[in-house]
């Protein structure tokens, strides 16, 4: 095996931990597909192996669009208030560092959904609050709606990074084999 096929097996790597990058909120995701091509064209040299650099590079632009996308046009079509973005950032946090109490078993994974759902349904709780366009009940049923809306964002967000993942690799793969 010849030092260029070990450079070939180390970036087709660190494309594939890109698939679980994606899913998982405390591993890096899309960001390593170009990290690996990068590799592999340094290996071979860019005259060579830009096209695999290209697709890694669109492949991460078009995550990052439907990251953006997820979160926004879940809550936006329901005209969530900007905390409740805020909230979803902090719960992240907060769900991620396992800081929710009691929370059972599934720690950060859970976490990483019912901070985000709690963060967003309570910041949009204090938006209504402060506006006092609702009250009662109406005022918490529309905070848990936000909540799992932005939650909900995501979730398909995420799904759509993970196949766009998956694109990257079987092209890396497809793209590096036919040079």
């Amino acid at each position: 095996m010849t030092a260029t096929d070990l450079l070939w097996w180390a970036a087709l790597l660190i494309q594939l931990l890109a698939i679980p990058g994606t899913l998982f909120p405390v591993l890096p995701g899309l960001v390593l597909l170009p990290l690996g091509a990068l590799l592999w064209c340094w290996a071979i040299g860019f005259t060579v192996g830009w096209p695999t650099l290209v697709l890694a590079v669109v492949l991460l632009v078009l995550g990052w669009g439907a990251d953006l996308l997820g979160v926004v046009l879940g809550a936006a079509r329901l005209q969530a208030s900007r905390w409740a973005y805020v909230g979803a950032a902090i719960g992240l946090v907060v769900g991620l560092l396992g800081l929710l109490p009691a929370l059972p078993v599934g720690g950060p994974l859970l976490g990483a959904l019912l901070g985000p759902w709690l963060g967003a349904a309570l910041g949009e709780l204090a938006a209504e609050l402060r506006a006092r366009s609702r009250g009662g009940l109406a005022l918490l049923r529309r905070a848990a709606v936000v909540g799992l809306a932005v939650v909900s964002g995501m979730l398909v967000s995420k799904l759509a990074q993970a196949l766009l993942a998956v694109v990257g690799v079987v092209g890396f793969v497809l793209l590096s084999l036919a040079g």
